[in-house]
């Protein structure tokens, strides 16, 4: 994280790329627990042991993930498709991957509920692997995002919505 600097001009893309560095920060964390699950680089207590403490860090999470992708859907999404157009295209895809990662992070979490004292390392390393897909798919989907959605809102907004869109994205998500 550190050293990494914003890329974008606009301010409201400029939060937007901030949260997306952000979340990866914490999204480190619990990646090398599934790591090290999937890897076997445990003993089983100590496996189950950082099993519930990926599960806490996954509950840490979803907090400033939703907020940050709500601002997207209701803000940044439906400005950008009036100049890009939203019924098809990349906006439609990228909304599709938040229900996507919103599913693998619920399967996670419905399935790791109740039972964890008692998770054999198979179970777990079955577990985890929601988890790992919703890193892959974050990740793949905040390079979608930096590489296509940014730099066109970039190029095609009017500075009187880039103002709007600031006013109202400017706010924290944790």
């Amino acid at each position: 994280m550190a050293g990494e600097t914003l890329r974008f001009k606009l301010p409201a893309i400029r939060i937007l790329e901030n949260e997306h560095q952000y979340l990866s920060f914490l999204m480190a964390d619990w990646h090398a627990i599934v790591l090290n699950i999937e890897n076997n680089q445990y003993e089983e207590e100590e496996a189950r042991k950082e099993f519930k403490r990926l599960r806490q860090l996954i509950v840490e999470f979803i907090e400033p993930f939703k907020s940050h992708t709500e601002k997207e859907e209701q803000f940044f999404f439906p400005l950008l498709g009036q100049y890009i157009g939203y019924e098809q295209g990349p906006i439609l895809s990228i909304e599709e991957e938040h229900r996507e990662i919103d599913a693998y992070i619920g399967h996670f979490l419905h399935h790791t509920l109740h039972g964890m004292d008692s998770l054999p390392i198979e179970k777990m390393k079955e577990l985890v692997r929601d988890v790992g897909e919703a890193f892959e798919t974050i990740t793949v989907h905040f390079i979608k995002e930096e590489t296509v959605l940014f730099p066109m809102a970039e190029k095609v907004m009017k500075a009187v919505d880039e103002d709007h869109l600031y006013e109202q994205l400017n706010t924290i998500i944790i």
